[in-house]
């Protein structure tokens, strides 16, 4: 019998219960990347437009791949990508 070697993503070697607590990190996901979002907007992505593009993609991209129910590995990925991205335009509207 042969044995299949199975690459794991860098989020599975970080948290290896992300598929078996896929609801809660679903759900933490969906908290952090939402209030980041709004958040980034309200302290001035309103203004620019593309700060807003910048916001505005990587947010629903993450977003559309939680409705989807898509792979973990995707959406901590996107996930990530858009907190960056957040936190960066927050503080280039904090720091100007």
């Amino acid at each position: 019998m042969e044995t299949k070697h199975i690459e794991k993503s860098f989020w599975h070697k970080l948290m290896p219960d992300l598929e078996t607590n896929r609801y809660g990190v679903i759900s933490m996901v969906l908290l952090v990347v939402g209030c980041m979002g709004g958040v980034a907007v309200g302290l001035g992505g309103i203004d620019h437009t593309w700060q807003l593009i910048a916001i505005v993609i990587p947010t629903m991209l993450t977003l559309s791949l939680l409705l989807a129910v898509s792979e973990m590995k995707h959406i901590m990925t996107a996930m990530s990508v858009a907190v960056i991205i957040d936190v960066f335009i927050i503080l280039i509207n904090l720091l100007s």
